[in-house]
């Protein structure tokens, strides 16, 4: 007998995100809306950011169609994530109310 197994639940809002993968989901999912891709279509690329050998957040770039690439930067210190469009210019900024472990 096959049983059903619950997809684990991802998060889609700041107040969802607890651990790096959920941060990872949260930002990919954010960087498709705000170009209107498909969420599962385009890859997505991260750079670990350090600061004297110390890990202090990370870079995010989804690469979607056409050479496009939308980036987020998580900041450690703040727990905030900017985000960037097509052209690199920012155009928000999120606060996420817990650390993310």
């Amino acid at each position: 007998m096959c049983q059903s197994v619950a997809a684990p639940h991802l998060p889609e809002t700041p107040a969802e995100v607890r651990s790096l993968d959920h941060l990872r989901h949260f930002v990919h999912i954010t960087l498709c809306r705000k170009e209107n891709l498909l969420e599962n279509h385009f890859p997505m690329s991260e750079l670990e950011l350090q600061q004297n050998g110390r890990r202090c957040g990370f870079q995010f770039v989804l690469h979607g169609p056409r050479s496009v690439k939308l980036a987020a930067v998580w900041a450690e210190s703040s727990n905030e994530v900017l985000l960037y469009d097509a052209t690199g210019k920012r155009y928000g900024r999120i606060r996420l109310p817990h650390k993310v472990a």
